[in-house]
């Protein structure tokens, strides 16, 4: 009768920086990789923009859905950034100040801020959103989190605030405030899926079957006990690797190089 191979999830063997692997191979758990992923690769993208969302602070919110609005489109990372600081700079970060400065100067601002190819539509957006959002909710994201009978509820409701508003932005949104909104349930990024598949972190069969759910990672993330970082750090360390390194094949340069498996099952993913 034929032996089927098995593979410990556990544990696998460390490639070396170069390419090579030790040999005889040297476990490692997946609390190591986790633990090493956090130690080189930044976590929420929201604290890099100065913004501290676990205190729930109105303005706060806003600032980061606005982020996820521009990071939500096709358009590098570099630009959005750029963009929304131009927004802070001008001080247009309240729903008022937004509405008050109208489409033309919406427009000036976005390609101020390099974000040319999708000033016009996003111009319109803005306003569509900020308008649905102070009618709707006094301009108040936290009410919008009230309101929601459940996850899935809240993502809806975050649609419905305007045209153009979809899974990717609403993934953006969310995943940040995973550990501060029960309700906030968002799908795991594909960028994090493929990331966590080249770490082993992940079964084969579960990634490719799309059975994947963030309490698998999230089990993970409390076996590392890492200090002072919470799951939103983690997933966002993930979606950096897969959008910057994992997605590109940039294997020889990747931060993570040495824990690397490879792309076993994961398809090529567009996403942030």
């Amino acid at each position: 009768m034929r032996r089927l191979a098995t593979r410990t999830p556990q544990t696998f063997p460390r490639r070396a920086v170069d390419g090579a692997i030790p040999w005889p191979p040297q476990p490692v758990q997946p609390s190591d990789v986790v633990a090493a992923l956090m130690a080189r690769i930044p976590g929420r993208f929201s604290t890099e923009l100065g913004l501290t969302l676990k205190r729930r602070r109105s303005k706060d919110l806003l600032l980061w859905f606005l982020a996820s609005l521009l990071f939500g489109a096709r358009i590098s990372g570099t630009i959005a950034v750029k963009t929304y600081e131009e927004f802070v700079r001008r001080g247009v970060t309240t729903p008022e100040r937004i509405l008050k400065t109208g489409w033309d100067g919406l427009v000036a601002l976005l390609d101020a801020g390099g974000y040319v190819r999708y000033d016009y539509k996003t111009g319109t957006k803005l306003l569509a959103v900020m308008r649905s959002l102070t009618t709707r909710y006094d301009g108040d994201l936290n009410a919008v989190h009230r309101a929601a009978r459940d996850a899935r509820d809240l993502e809806a409701r975050l649609k419905a605030l305007g045209h153009g508003i979809g899974d990717v932005t609403v993934q953006i949104f969310l995943r940040e405030l995973r550990d501060i909104w029960p309700k906030a349930q968002p799908a795991l990024s594909p960028l994090a899926l493929l990331a966590a598949d080249h770490l082993r972190l992940l079964e084969p069969q579960a990634v490719r079957t799309g059975r994947v759910q963030a309490e698998t990672l999230r089990a993970r993330w409390e076996t590392a006990g890492v200090r002072n970082k919470t799951f939103s750090d983690f997933e966002s360390a993930l979606v950096r690797l897969g959008r910057d390194y994992c997605r590109r094949e940039r294997r020889q340069d990747c931060p993570m190089h040495d824990y690397c498996g490879g792309n076993r099952v994961h398809p090529f993913v567009r996403d942030k």
